[in-house]
C-alpha cells in the first residue's frame, strides 16, 4: 500500500500565524512527548514512526511549501509537488498518474490518502492499516475512514452507512455505504447520528487502476508528463464531490478513538498544552484565555475569559474562542506579503515596508540562519540589496568571490551579482532590498548546497 497525506490549504482560519507562506499544519504550536514544540505535521510523521502503515509514504504539496516540510521532516521525506494549490480531486488525479508512469506502480496496488494534519490518537493507524483488506473482501471501488461523532456538528461532512452493520460482511470491519451528507443542520445532524452515521474525515483508499479509469472516463491522461502542464484546467473540486459520492460501491471503517480537526483557534488551543506562549502576560483571573504571541513586545491580558489572543508579524487577533472560526471570513480582504517565513536555512521576518510611487520599493528584513545552513547562490534581474551581518560569523560569496564576515560588515549586492553566504555558528543578518520587484520570482538560483556552490563556481 502507497500512503499519502496530502499537505495542501493555507489554514487562514489560523491567522495571523498562518499565511500563505505558513500553512496551519507548520505551527509549531503543540507539543511532543518529551514536552518540546511540534507542528501538526511533526506530530503525524512522528506517529507513522511509530506506528508503520506503508513502507512508503508520500506527501503532496505545494512547490512553495516544499522547502518548510524538507525543514521540519528531512531532506529524506519524497514529496510529489503540485504546480499550484488547487482542491483534493486535482491533487489526487497528480499523485496517481505520478505513481503509474513515473514510478511503474501496479494498477492493482492500493493508494491511500489522508490529511496531514488530523490530531488522532494511535489507534487511528490500525484502522489505516485495515483499508486495504477492506478493498479487497468488498470489492468495492473505495474504502474510507468514518469517525464516530462526538457531538451534532454542522462543520463536517456525514459518511451514511447501510443499517445492519457491515453490509452484508458479518464479523468485517467495514459497512456499505449508502449516501453522504455534507455539513448539515444541527436537526438534520442529531437524526444523521441516530442512524449511525460517520464523520468524513478525509481518508480515501482504492486500488490505482480504479483512479487511473476514473481519469479516463473524464478525458484526462493518465501519463503524469502529459497531465502536469494540464493541471490548472483539472476542476477545482475535492475529491468527495468529484469521485466519492459518484462511485457505486465505496465502504467505511468506523473509527471510534481519538480525532480532531484542529482547523480553528477555539479546537487547536484545547491541544496547546500551555495557555501561554512567547512575550505574555496573563493576570487577574483570566479563565480558559490562551495567548499566542511571535512578535517582540509584549502582550498582556487581564481579566478576560474565553478568548484566544494572537501576535505576528501578520496582524493581532483578539476573539472569544466560540466564534474564532469566522476569522477566515472577517480577514478575506486583507491582502498583503507574508510578513515571517520559515525557510531551509532559518526565518526572515519583514521589519519595513515602503514605496515611493514610481514603481520602487524598499523592504528591510530581519534574516536568522541556522549553523550550518546556507542560502542558496542566486542574483536578482529587479533589485539590489545591503545586507549588515548583526551577529554570527559566516561566509559570504560575492561574484564568485569568498570571504569570512562577523558582526558590523557590509555587503553590497547590486542587481545581477551572484551572491550566498553560509553560517558558520547562528547567523543574524538585517536585508535591505531595494527596486521594483521584490518578489521570489526575482530570484535566479544558480546551486543550492554550500558544495554545489563552491565546487561549481570555485570561489576564491
Amino acid at each position: 500500500m502507497k500512503l499519502v497525506l496530502l499537505s495542501g490549504g493555507s489554514g487562514k482560519r489560523l491567522w495571523p500565524l498562518s499565511n500563505e507562506a505558513r500553512s496551519k499544519q507548520f505551527l509549531r504550536i503543540l507539543h511532543n512527548p518529551d514536552g518540546k514544540r511540534e507542528s501538526m505535521i511533526q506530530r503525524i510523521w512522528r506517529q507513522l514512526n511509530a506506528n508503520p502503515v506503508s513502507d512508503e509514504v508520500y506527501i503532496s504539496a505545494s512547490p512553495k511549501h516544499a522547502e518548510l516540510i524538507q525543514k521540519q521532516l528531512g531532506n529524506k521525506v519524497c514529496l510529489i509537488t503540485e504546480p499550484e494549490a488547487r482542491d483534493t480531486f486535482p491533487a489526487i488525479a497528480l499523485l496517481s498518474a505520478y505513481f503509474h508512469s513515473e514510478l511503474a506502480v501496479d494498477p492493482g496496488e492500493v493508494v491511500t490518502v489522508m490529511p496531514v494534519d488530523p490530531y488522532v490518537g494511535d489507534s487511528f493507524f490500525t484502522v489505516i492499516k485495515q483499508l486495504e483488506q477492506a478493498l479487497t473482501l468488498s470489492q468495492a471501488d473505495l474504502a474510507l475512514v468514518g469517525v464516530a461523532p462526538t457531538y451534532p456538528s454542522t462543520k463536517y461532512g456525514y459518511i451514511i452507512p447501510a443499517a445492519g452493520g457491515a453490509g452484508g460482511n458479518a464479523g468485517q470491519p467495514f459497512q456499505k455505504v449508502i449516501g453522504f451528507k455534507e455539513k448539515p443542520s444541527e436537526r438534520e445532524a442529531r437524526e444523521l447520528i441516530a442512524r449511525q452515521a460517520l464523520w468524513n474525515c478525509g481518508v480515501f483508499s482504492f486500488r490505482l487502476g480504479y483512479m487511473l479509469e476514473e481519469l479516463e472516463k473524464r478525458g484526462w491522461p493518465s501519463d503524469y508528463l502529459r497531465l502536469l502542464p494540464l493541471y490548472r484546467e483539472l476542476p477545482s473540486i475535492s475529491f468527495d464531490y468529484e469521485v466519492v459520492e459518484k462511485a457505486e460501491r465505496v465502504v467505511v471503517i468506523p473509527y471510534d478513538g481519538e480525532w480532531k480537526d484542529l482547523g480553528t483557534w477555539n479546537t487547536l488551543t484545547e491541544e496547546m498544552g500551555a495557555r501561554e506562549t512567547g512575550d505574555r502576560i496573563l493576570a487577574e483571573k483570566c479563565a480558559n484565555t490562551h495567548i499566542i504571541n511571535e512578535l517582540d513586545l509584549p502582550v498582556v491580558a487581564i481579566g478576560l475569559s474565553d478568548l484566544v489572543v494572537a501576535a505576528s508579524p501578520d496582524g493581532i487577533l483578539v476573539s472569544r474562542k466560540s466564534l474564532s472560526h469566522l476569522v477566515k471570513q472577517v480577514t478575506k480582504d486583507v491582502r498583503q506579503r507574508p510578513m515571517f517565513e520559515e525557510r531551509r536555512w532559518g526565518s526572515y521576518r519583514v521589519l519595513h515596508r515602503q514605496e515611493d510611487g514610481e514603481n520602487r520599493e524598499v523592504l528591510t528584513k530581519a534574516l536568522h540562519l541556522q549553523a550550518g545552513k546556507n542560502i542558496s547562490y542566486q542574483y536578482h534581474r529587479n533589485r539590489s540589496e545591503v545586507w549588515v551581518i548583526t551577529a554570527g560569523e559566516g561566509e559570504l560569496v560575492l561574484n564568485d568571490q569568498i570571504r569570512r564576515v562577523r558582526p558590523g560588515d557590509v555587503a553590497k549586492i547590486p542587481a545581477g551579482a551572484k551572491h550566498a553566504i553560509k553560517a558558520i555558528t547562528d547567523l543574524d543578518i538585517i536585508e535591505v532590498q531595494m527596486g521594483s520587484n521584490l518578489e521570489e520570482k526575482d530570484i535566479v538560483r544558480l546551486a543550492e548546497s554550500w558544495e554545489e556552490i563552491r565546487g561549481a563556481e570555485n570561489p576564491g
